[in-house]
């Protein structure tokens, strides 16, 4: 007959959690082409990487100056990426301040759905980048916003929400610890375990080098909780 023994805490201790953290801006072409890997890095990683994402406010002057401009930037991304489908510049506004509220809604429509929801935030960036249509105005982000949640809320509760001072200082907070990081260019990545590792991606579009780090530290995770399994806890001084 085997023996039979109780699991002793280090090999009960858990494997060290991998997470990723997604800057985005609604009017931002490359988040727009970063989505397809998005989804592919929650599907494949489900249950392994704890996925979330955070608006980081693209500020007045990085907007393009108007929309001849902008449709040359769409030109450009476009082509590098394959698009048989080119970006629509028709959702630009003389008032520039107005680009914070489809942002704003998306970070609202947070408290409405479930985690990993983000139908609202999707159907603004396909609002504005596909069909060109303006957002400025905190009713219209709402209704494009709430028409894609299936009821889940409707356009004046996320109205209300979206212009209240806490979804405004939630949005200025991820802003800020955007920036904090040095980068400047969205999408944005930052990738970290609990055992202290963080890779930070910034402007990455394409699957295989988000696929490469969330492999990286997931194999270090790995191996650091087998050491404790086999060895404990490191001795104290």
């Amino acid at each position: 007959m085997a023996k039979s023994r109780k699991n002793s805490p280090a090999e009960l201790a858990p494997v060290p959690v991998v997470s990723a953290t997604y800057y985005v801006e609604v009017y931002s072409s490359w988040c727009h082409w970063a989505e397809p890997a998005w989804f592919e890095l929650r599907a494949r990683y489900a249950g392994r990487v704890a996925f979330d994402w955070r608006v980081a406010l693209m500020r007045p002057e990085d907007f393009p100056a108007d929309r001849a401009q902008c449709d040359w930037f769409y030109r450009r991304s476009g082509t590098l990426v394959g698009s048989p489908v080119m970006l629509n510049s028709g959702w630009m506004e003389p008032d520039r301040s107005a680009y914070a509220t489809p942002n704003l809604v998306a970070e609202a429509a947070r408290e409405f759905l479930p985690p990993g929801d983000d139908r609202a935030r999707l159907a603004l960036t396909r609002a504005a980048l596909l069909d060109g249509r303006r957002l400025g105005d905190p009713s219209v982000a709402a209704r494009f916003a709430a028409d894609a949640t299936d009821g889940a809320v409707t356009a004046a509760r996320l109205r209300a929400a979206a212009t209240s001072d806490a979804i405004r200082a939630r949005v200025a907070a991820s802003t800020t610890d955007f920036f904090a990081h040095q980068i400047a260019q969205r999408p944005a990545f930052v990738l970290t375990s609990s055992i202290g590792d963080k890779i930070v991606l910034s402007g990455v579009w394409r699957l295989a080098p988000l696929v490469a780090a969330l492999d990286s530290l997931l194999a270090d995770a790995a191996a650091y909780a087998s050491h404790r399994a086999h060895h404990g806890a490191p001795p104290t001084a």
